[in-house]
């Protein structure tokens, strides 16, 4: 049997990979072929009906076909080798296997072959053609190189994929922390075009995000006005003299809390390795979550988190607005007159949370705070650089590489085009739980909801 095996990227850090691979049908005599000797198939677009059986010394069998196997990258795959992840996943065959089939021309990434030493890229293309490419951004990423990331931004990784000739020009923002869909332009007409698009309020976005508690059911309008606190820390809340926003929220699923836990066991879920984000125990007690679907009428920064965090559902795992240590034990909800706390309140709690202390994202319970602490957050590590003595940081933790808010449609008002991206890691369902697995089929229900607002594009 021959066996072309597609390797497509994570649902948070997607990358695909293509993979040729040959196995001769056992019979009583066959044995396997060298890769070499294997001929290059052409993967179907669906999976083909199965050959004949037929029948040898007692046993049925089946005559060698072509098969498609589809797999997402995981969390743990991505920057390393290809060839290190084949060794190390997929050991039903020696290395030296996998590396003659990546040699041979057997492996594709996005449509190019590959090398052994192809390391797994971060930035999974869901569209491309003349003008533009559209991208799955992973969390952690910044877009432009910025602050202390040069290189490790999506402008710069494209660039070293596609060469110097390659000018990304990005089309909409996105934070560092948040995925999903992005515009990159590869020239200065189509970017203009698309902007100009955004600009009008003719293109509509949708986004996901993982919730605390149980959100209420059907669409739920959050028409509070925002008002930046502090430009310098990027800090904004729901304030009665603010400005107007509006989001359009409606929950896609809830997940109750498991019933047996263990608060004893202070050691990483199998959740937490592969979406590198925090576990249940970092979040309010017993209160499970949601997945919520979310449609931004306005675009205030931090629109999204800050309306969350007003109706008593922040993001589960942000650093800033679940964090009880700035806002106290109702983190912020209902307080558009700041009478729980003040403004100066918030933001002397949030200033005495710079680099040389780690930022308690959820921490929800004092309690859990000096578990919450032995997972490492970047931070100065005393050391300097020995050629410069510039300080250093320590690595990143994974709680600041991860924010379960995710950009997952963008679409043109009048329905010309469409793109979605596959379901984040951790929106989908918990083991043993049943759910959605893919994108709502559209947002119809959504923009009915926002009313004449989405249609004159208020700002």
């Amino acid at each position: 049997m021959t066996a072309s095996i597609i390797l497509s990227g994570a649902l948070q850090h997607p990358s695909t990979a293509t993979v040729t691979e040959g196995r001769i049908a056992r019979d009583s005599t066959d044995g396997r072929p060298e890769p070499s000797s294997i001929p290059q198939p052409q993967a179907p677009t669906s999976l083909s009906p199965p050959p004949p059986y037929f029948f040898k010394d007692g046993l049925r069998r089946v005559a060698p076909y072509f098969y498609t196997y589809n797999t997402w990258c995981k969390e743990r795959w991505r920057g390393r080798k290809i060839i290190e992840v084949f060794e190390s996943e997929f050991r039903e065959r020696p290395v030296e296997y996998y590396r003659a089939a990546l040699e041979s021309g057997q492996v594709a990434v996005n449509g190019k072959t590959v090398s052994p030493d192809y390391v797994m890229d971060p930035v999974q293309v869901i569209h491309e053609d003349d003008d533009m490419v559209v991208i799955n951004k992973p969390s952690g990423v910044p877009v432009h190189p910025a602050g202390r990331y040069h290189y490790n931004s999506v402008v710069e990784i494209m660039k070293a994929e596609r060469g110097p000739a390659f000018a990304p020009r990005p089309c909409n923002r996105l934070d560092r922390l948040t995925s999903g869909i992005m515009f990159i332009a590869k020239t200065a007409k189509a970017a203009e075009s698309l902007s100009a698009q955004i600009f009008r309020r003719s293109v509509r976005k949708e986004y996901l995000a993982r919730v605390v508690g149980r959100f209420p059911d059907g669409e739920v309008v959050c028409d509070q006005p925002i008002l930046q606190i502090s430009p310098k820390l990027g800090l904004n809340r729901v304030r009665a003299n603010g400005k107007s926003a509006k989001t359009v929220f409606k929950r896609l699923a809830y997940y109750p809390p498991p019933v047996t836990r263990s608060s004893s066991s202070s050691s990483p879920s199998t959740e937490q390795s592969e979406t590198g984000a925090l576990g249940d125990q970092f979040t309010r007690e017993g209160e499970g979550y949601s997945i919520v679907r979310c449609l931004p009428v306005t675009g205030r920064t931090h629109q999204i988190r800050v309306h969350l965090q007003f109706l008593g559902h922040p993001v589960q795992n942000d650093p800033i607005y679940a964090n009880q240590k700035v806002w106290g034990f109702d983190l912020g909800r209902d307080d558009a007159e700041a009478t729980q706390n003040s403004d100066d309140d918030v933001l002397s709690r949030l200033s005495r949370m710079g680099k040389e202390q780690v930022a308690d994202a959820v921490a929800y319970y004092d309690e859990m705070v000096d578990v919450y602490h032995k997972k490492k957050a970047e931070r100065m590590s005393g050391e300097l650089c020995a050629v410069c003595e510039t300080p250093l940081y320590t690595d990143p933790g994974s709680q600041e590489l991860s924010l379960w808010l995710h950009s997952l449609r963008y679409e043109d008002a009048d329905g010309s085009w469409s793109y979605v991206s596959p379901l984040p890691a951790w929106a989908m369902p918990p083991e043993g739980a049943s759910g959605p697995t893919q994108a709502p089929g559209g947002i119809d229900d959504l923009v009915e909801a926002a009313g004449e607002d989405m249609n004159i594009g208020i700002s």
